[in-house]
């Protein structure tokens, strides 16, 4: 059913909007989704904060001007298409549109536009399979958070080790006090404080 002139002004005036305000946008073939199979992608897709649109490729090409995007390959596209807007994390739409071609062989990413430029069906691809931004900061969290976890496990270990030797010092009785046996030192003589007398001359010296 061919779209009135105020039908295609309203929806290259929605894409327009939707292409300023996306991180990212990834065209994609859809086409052989039963309606229950596009609700399932849509829904996915929404969970994820991006959005589905099926526009005309003339329409897309003059809303992407509006939006000041490079100029859409509409002509190497083939088929109709679907754009995928990405409103949060900019892989998030590649990412869910990838995973589910992997049971859906209907859809493929043949392209899209990513921080100004174009990006070909291979650049799509890739950029669906890069980790997404939570698990690269996760990623990034534990490098940072492995090298404190060590030290700290460092750091308690000696106390540790004194805490369970109290402990199991404790649960067979405690300590008792060993009798330390010394080596007795040479008795020496008590001091004397008597003068001793002079002796006598011997007769040898009279």
């Amino acid at each position: 059913m061919a779209l009135s002139r105020d039908q295609k002004e309203a929806q290259v005036q929605e894409l327009t909007k939707k292409m300023g305000e996306a991180h990212s946008i990834m065209f994609a073939n859809f086409i052989g989704l039963t309606v229950a199979e596009v609700s399932d992608l849509r829904d996915r897709l929404r969970e994820a904060n991006a959005e589905m649109k099926v526009a005309k490729k003339t329409l897309a090409r003059i809303a992407a001007e509006g939006a000041n995007l490079p100029p859409l390959p509409v002509e190497e596209l083939d088929g109709p298409i679907s754009l995928i807007f990405s409103f949060g994390d900019p892989l998030s739409g590649a990412q869910i549109a990838f995973k589910f071609s992997k049971d859906h062989e209907q859809v493929k990413l043949i392209g899209g536009v990513f921080d100004g430029k174009i990006l070909t069906l291979n650049q799509s691809v890739e950029l669906a399979k890069m980790p997404s931004r939570d698990v690269l900061l996760a990623t990034f969290a534990s490098m940072i958070r492995s090298p404190l976890v060590k030290f700290a496990g460092i750091c308690n270990s000696p106390l540790s080790g004194f805490a369970r030797a109290l402990r199991q010092m404790s649960e067979k009785g405690g300590f008792t006090q060993e009798t330390v046996k010394e080596t007795p030192e040479a008795a020496e003589p008590p001091a004397s404080s008597e003068v001793p007398a002079p002796s006598e001359p011997s007769q040898s010296e009279s």
